[in-house]
């Protein structure tokens, strides 16, 4: 997928730039918890500065044609006064929430305190509607002190006290041989951690699908491999055109781009399965069922500093990055 390209001015200048219609804000580092008002500052710019982090290019993003915007978060309460803004350009929106407990460990050192997590998610729905607010617990993380069975106990205490706030639940096996970030963070902050394999993952399965009819959610797998289906559990797309369209009430230029516009099939009369091909977003992994995107934020600029975090090489690296950092300027990262 390529976005349509288009040129923006800064002091005078004219420089290329892509102009995507949907936002991922972000996968990266919680833009709503440190960068709302960054983001709402280069919403009226117009335009964002986007760092490559595998080759340091900048890219400029015009943000001119957004039409929706996914955010990623685990404190939206910064962002929540700014919502307006977007209801104003009519842009669409929702939230993936996520709301762990590793309180006791302290996994997540920086998160606001767990009974004000959950007060911030019962503000949101009610500000926006439960559909709008997706729960993640994610990842599920087993290591010397949390069992199977103490960490499905604090998805359920969790749970009791959002069921009626949101419509789905979405999580994850935590990966860690496959990043070695994510092994090196552990290591250094001496977590004792167990891989899932397939028997403790369906474990986990036919517990949260007993929940899941106590609390009346669906309950999904992201990006995951292991078919859970027969425990009712489906896999997810984070990034979702269903809801996307269903809260924009079908808006008609989103309705082109996830529909049959002509540059997104074969030929005329493409079947549903290659559209569903040609909308999934070609920068996840094959497992992930998000559709295309372009995701706005920047490696090591989180400082939620998660111990599991992907996204973060290290606390010294992401304290380097705080310090260089400019509020006011187009990029997160200077």
């Amino acid at each position: 997928m390529k976005w349509p390209k288009t040129t923006i001015t800064i002091d005078k200048k004219e420089s290329p730039a892509i102009a995507p219609q949907v936002i991922s804000a972000s996968r990266s580092t919680d833009i709503p918890a440190f960068y709302a008002n960054w983001f709402i500052k280069r919403l009226k710019a117009g335009y964002i500065k986007w760092i490559n982090p595998f080759n340091q290019r900048p890219q400029y993003i015009s943000l001119t044609k957004v039409k929706a915007v996914v955010f990623w978060t685990k404190n939206p309460l910064p962002l929540i006064p700014y919502l307006t803004e977007l209801d104003r350009r009519k842009i669409s929106y929702y939230f993936q929430f996520t709301l762990n407990d590793y309180e006791k460990e302290k996994y997540e050192p920086r998160v606001p305190k767990l009974e004000d997590r959950i007060n911030a998610f019962i503000t949101l729905s009610k500000r926006i509607g439960k559909e709008r607010v997706i729960w993640r617990f994610d990842p599920l993380l087993l290591t010397e002190e949390i069992s199977i069975d103490k960490l499905l106990q604090r998805i359920k205490n969790v749970g009791d006290a959002l069921r009626s706030y949101t419509s789905k639940l979405v999580f994850s096996f935590v990966d860690i041989s496959s990043y070695s970030k994510v092994k090196r963070n552990l290591k250094h902050a001496n977590v004792k951690y167990t891989e899932f394999d397939p028997r403790t993952m369906k474990q986990v399965g036919v517990k949260l699908a007993n929940l899941s009819k106590q609390w009346n959610l669906v309950i999904c797998t992201c990006g995951e491999k292991i078919d859970l289906s027969e425990y009712g559990i489906k896999h997810n797309k984070c990034v979702d055109d269903e809801l996307l369209l269903r809260i924009s009430n079908n808006d008609q230029e989103l309705s082109d781009l996830f529909g049959r516009k002509k540059y997104f099939q074969k030929e005329m009369f493409d079947t549903p399965e290659n559209i569903r091909k040609s909308i999934k977003d070609p920068g996840q992994r094959e497992e992930c069922g998000c559709v295309f995107s372009k995701d706005i934020g920047q490696y090591n600029t989180c400082p939620h500093l998660c111990v599991y975090c992907y996204a973060n090489t290290s606390e010294k690296t992401v304290r380097k990055n705080m310090e260089k950092l400019t509020p006011n300027g187009d990029s997160i990262v200077s």
